[in-house]
């Protein structure tokens, strides 16, 4: 079917004609030398009254997209900010019939003029030459600012970064985060390093994978859901402390906290527990905070200060001071199946032990009220096949959850490194898997094959990027701090 183009389209489009009939067809160039961007210029210049300026021949060069036009005068906006340009017609006649007949809102052009200011005092760049860089083809949208379609500006993130500086500020911030995430583990002495993405099998979390084939090898693979047994094999090796920075892959549903693909960070440190890591975690969120001069703010109506110790609960306990239930006094599965029935509590087949119960509860009538940064601590072992056992009590594990407005942010264990646990461990995973728990994990035999070897004892932490970004850009979809999400057709 023939493309219907619209009457701004067809003018663009002859526009085009024109450049091309006068030899200034702008696919032709290659490359356009800059001296300055908005922000240098406007640093440098400023600075000067109009009569200074008035005899300045200092060249300009300066390239960016039209996003105005009013007579004689245009915006540009560059990726530092806009600056106006002003053509005398009387001065430069073939340059104002080149702005005034070929150029439109949208385009992309380069510049070359000296600095003047206006009557009313504004900086602007007056034009000696244009070069016509790239013609857009499509009109910008009008009154963008004013469209509440979240879902249209992920869609077309391109056009959206074009009329909304406030969209590409987030993406400048979400930079800055990941640099400082980076070098504050570099500063702590850990060693950044890259893992599989194609895994053999699926394991270091409870998700759902996305599965491809490797035709060579003539076999399937896993995109990773965490990079945890790689790292912890690297543990193994002798590295004492390793982080990576980088994306997972998880085959589930999507809403404002979760998209297919996502970034995390994990850091693994020999020789310590998850009480070392909860140190780390509220160092990093504290860290953070001070970088991007936000330690106190106001994150979905809620006041948070990073500057305050983190709190910390047992889950048990939580459960309790929300329902009056104490699974610590309760004896047998059944019991506490029987709660969850009487709760209503959806449960599933694989559900079947006192701990899978706990954490329904807690994920039903605790999670959404950690409104401060908590810490939640003693997980049951049936929702923590990695962690290790809690020598007080063998029924919880020494794992911690950091939860901020009511979200997880981090996950973090002292690491089990007993290889024949493990392997139990894993062989209760593919029990569960058998009653339709898709999300548990595989028998990973390289990784019993590694502990087995020795591993120290260990203490591991898993960050949710997105989400941190989110929190510090005040976002509440993670549609708006990435780039380009996921979308339905």
């Amino acid at each position: 079917m023939e493309r219907k183009l619209t009457d701004q389209e067809i003018a663009k489009r002859e526009q085009l004609k024109k450049l091309q009939d006068l030899n200034l067809d702008p696919y032709k160039i290659n490359s356009f030398h800059i001296t300055h961007t908005s922000l240098l210029f406007k640093s440098e210049f400023n600075k000067f009254s109009k009569e200074s300026l008035h005899d300045d021949k200092t060249q300009i060069s300066l390239a960016g997209r039209v996003m105005a036009i009013r007579q004689t005068f245009a915006q540009l906006q560059d990726d530092s900010g806009t600056i106006q340009i002003y053509i005398n017609k009387k001065e430069t006649p073939e340059v104002f019939n080149l702005f005034n007949e070929m150029i439109s809102v949208g385009d992309i052009i380069g510049v070359i003029g000296t600095p003047m200011k206006t009557n009313t005092g504004e900086l602007t760049i007056k034009v000696q030459k244009i070069v016509v860089l790239s013609k857009a083809l499509k009109p910008l949208p009008e009154k963008w600012h004013g469209l509440q379609d979240d879902e249209l500006r992920a869609r077309h993130r391109y056009v959206d970064l074009i009329m909304n500086s406030a969209s590409k500020s987030v993406f400048y911030l979400r930079s800055i985060i990941l640099r400082e995430l980076r070098n504050f583990f570099d500063h702590e002495g850990f060693l950044e390093v890259e893992t599989p993405i194609l895994h053999p099998q699926l394991g270091g979390a409870a998700a759902k994978p996305f599965i491809t084939h490797h035709n060579t090898l003539d076999r399937d693979y896993f995109l990773r859901v965490a990079t945890e047994l790689p790292l912890k094999k690297i543990i193994v090796g002798g590295f004492g402390k390793v982080y990576e920075l980088g994306r997972n892959f998880r085959n589930e549903g999507m809403d404002t906290m979760h998209n297919p693909e996502y970034t995390s960070l994990e850091a693994y440190q020999a020789y310590a527990s998850y009480e070392d890591m909860m140190n780390i975690v509220e160092k990093v969120f504290r860290y953070l905070a001070t970088k991007l001069g936000k330690m106190q703010i106001n994150y979905k109506g809620v006041d948070l200060d990073f500057s305050k110790p983190f709190a910390r609960i047992d889950m048990a306990k939580f459960v309790k001071q929300e329902t009056n239930i104490d699974f610590d006094k309760i004896e047998s599965d059944q019991e506490a199946i029987a709660l969850a029935k009487k709760h209503n509590l959806e449960l599933k087949p694989h559900m079947t032990k006192k701990g899978h119960i706990l954490n329904l509860f807690f994920e039903q009538f605790c999670e959404e009220k950690c409104l401060q940064p908590t810490f939640v601590i003693g997980h049951p072992i049936e929702v923590s096949p990695l962690a290790k056992k809690d020598s007080k009590h063998p029924h919880k594990t020494e794992r911690f959850e950091l939860f901020i407005c009511g979200k997880e942010y981090c996950n973090a264990f002292s690491e089990l490194n007993d290889a024949i646990e493990q392997a139990q461990r894993f062989n209760n995973q593919l029990k569960e898997r058998e009653l339709g728990n898709y999300e548990a994990n595989d028998m990973d035999h390289d990784f019993i094959n590694a502990l087995e070897y020795g591993m120290p004892p260990t203490g591991g932490l898993g960050l949710g990027v997105d989400r941190i970004v989110m929190l510090f850009t005040n976002q509440t979809s993670i549609k708006d701090v990435l780039f380009f999400p996921h979308m339905k057709d």
